[in-house]
């Protein structure tokens, strides 16, 4: 196996008397799909607050691509390729897709919001833009404000957020919250598209998709690892099934 992108050990968060991260370790290697799954409550957001630097750990190490990020701010990380979606959208409803867009391409580039005036006319923000629109199929849809835009085209201008800031590692936040049956089929579509260019680490409820597209999945319970490997090994896992999968009709698929 390749040297790990991601590595995390011994992670605890703790909120009073809770450990939300209870001495968690996982890694993630280079062009990998890597799940996490959980129930509520199981710490998933908290760790990628974590990974992102939103939430500081109260003990353990982050590494990414190769140096401790543990006490980095969230820019810095950005800067070195980390991205995150959220679970709830953090758009600019006010703004065109094209702008939330440009927006992202500029903060990455260092730039100020205060700047935005001007910046939206630099032709390599819109062209960045443009190319993150036209990856997640929103191209047509570029001069329309968010707040027109359906809840599945918005978690579609998320990934488009996302991809502007250039990631080596794109952590998704339960990207299918919300969504109904079609639009959770295109987001599975283009998430696979999307795995062929970025790693990626998913939180998601929607078993189905995370078989569908896992290279390996990793499982949460009370902020603690139980499991971790490929889909096969964690639908027959039986300490997986009493704690979280019960009874669910999970369908592995490889495609």
């Amino acid at each position: 196996m390749a040297d790990p992108l991601l590595r995390v050990e011994n992670l605890v968060r703790s909120f009073g008397g809770i450990k939300a991260t209870d001495n968690l370790s996982l890694d993630v290697v280079p062009g990998e799909l890597h799940a996490i799954i959980g129930p509520n409550g199981a710490g998933k957001t908290t760790l990628i607050s974590q990974l992102t630097g939103q939430l500081m750990p109260n003990s353990g190490t982050i590494h990414f691509a190769g140096r401790e990020i543990t006490r980095l701010p969230p820019y810095q990380r950005s800067r070195l390729g980390l991205a995150r979606s959220f679970q709830i959208t953090c758009l600019l409803p006010d703004f065109t897709a094209a702008d939330n867009v440009a927006l992202a391409a500029q903060a990455h580039d260092g730039h100020s919001f205060r700047f935005w005036g001007s910046a939206r006319k630099e032709r390599h923000l819109r062209d960045a833009a443009q190319a993150a629109l036209a990856r997640v199929g929103l191209a047509r849809r570029a001069e329309v404000l968010v707040s027109e835009l359906s809840h599945g085209e918005q978690r579609e201008l998320e990934l488009a957020v996302a991809l502007a800031t250039k990631p080596q590692l794109l952590l998704l936040d339960e990207p299918m919250a919300g969504l109904g049956v079609t639009e959770s089929a295109r987001m599975v579509a283009l998430l696979k598209e999307l795995r062929k260019e970025v790693t990626i680490v998913l939180v998601e409820h929607d078993m189905e998709a995370v078989f569908a597209l896992a290279d390996r999945i990793t499982v949460l319970v009370y902020g603690c690892v139980i499991a971790s490997g490929d889909p096969d090994a964690i639908r027959n896992n039986e300490e997986v099934r009493r704690a979280y999968l019960g009874d669910q009709h999970v369908v592995v698929s490889h495609g």
